[in-house]
């Protein structure tokens, strides 16, 4: 099973904890990949509203770029780009350019967007986010996998679009697909090379929904002819504590392996430092579980 570091990119100056620094950022990625993970994964948001404040948020393109020139194996993506912040042009050539940086470690990870609270604020039009995403899919899909993509939709008028350099994986990035909902679930099937969705590790970890959509995903392979054994699957669970030594290693680990059972073959996990530690530490406190995960 593989297992992947979620990494937060969210704060607010003067809050306790401060708000990530790039520095800190780094040495997340780094330790990491020290401990044995497979990938990094990043948010991605304009702002995070809130009560107390409102939560900025590093820009999760960039940050993928600086991680990737910074680590040497672990592969990089996101969970997920929201589609409404960028031209599926644009995130094409960002992808590409990500996976020559990385030397072919990037993953492209993208969904319809799911934080509609911040895009009026930057003057981002999100009305009608599936019909959005689905055009832009399509265009992102062409230009990966083909190298050219054309389309006269009504959200995206793309005539004639060519990605002349195209990275070390010329028709290889791997596309996710992010979505509970069934339109969403068949898009992920046409397009997509992995589906990804999410949970929260307490009570039954989330794994009823979970049951439910997985069938819903092989219904809409199904529908088009795909073999639903042809989609990878991937779920991020929050937030996870730091496991303090080899038994509550133990412990987690049994807690993630159902989850390689019911079909995802890989788990990114939001860990949550102990007091006092970083959020490096709390990935280097990883290091067991990561092992007993590859082991299965």
């Amino acid at each position: 099973m593989r297992i992947g570091a979620y990494i937060r990119l969210f704060g607010r100056p003067g809050t306790d904890p401060p708000p990530p620094t790039w520095t800190s950022i780094r040495d997340q990625a780094l330790a990491a990949e020290t401990a044995g993970f497979d990938l990094v994964v990043l948010e991605d948001a304009a702002l995070y509203p809130g009560e107390a404040g409102d939560a900025g948020v590093w820009e999760a393109m960039t940050m993928a770029a600086a991680i990737a020139a910074a680590t040497t194996g672990i592969e990089i993506g996101h969970a997920v780009i929201n589609n409404p912040y960028r031209h599926p042009t644009l995130v094409a050539r960002c992808a590409v350019t990500l996976d020559e940086i990385s030397g072919g470690r990037y993953r492209l990870g993208i969904g319809l967007g799911n934080t509609p609270d911040d895009y009026p604020r930057f003057g981002i039009d999100a009305e009608r986010r599936y019909s959005r995403f689905a055009e832009a899919i399509h265009v992102i899909h062409g230009l990966l996998r083909d190298g050219r993509a054309s389309l006269d939709g009504q959200f995206y008028q793309v005539p004639d679009a060519e990605l002349i350099l195209r990275g070390p994986r010329p028709t290889g990035i791997p596309i996710i697909v992010a979505g509970g909902k069934p339109k969403m679930l068949g898009l992920a099937a046409r397009y997509a090379d992995e589906w990804n969705w999410w949970a929260v590790d307490e009570a039954d970890g989330g794994l009823p929904e979970l049951t439910r959509l997985s069938t819903e995903v092989d219904a809409a392979c199904r529908e088009i002819g795909r073999d639903p054994a042809s989609l990878g699957r991937s779920v991020d669970v929050f937030a996870i504590d730091a496991p303090t030594g080899s038994s509550q290693a133990t412990e987690l680990a049994a807690r993630l392996l159902p989850y390689r059972d019911l079909g995802f073959a890989e788990v990114r996990c939001d860990v949550r430092p102990r007091r006092g530690e970083s959020r490096a530490d709390a990935f280097a406190a990883m290091s067991d579980v990561v092992q007993l995960l590859h082991d299965g």
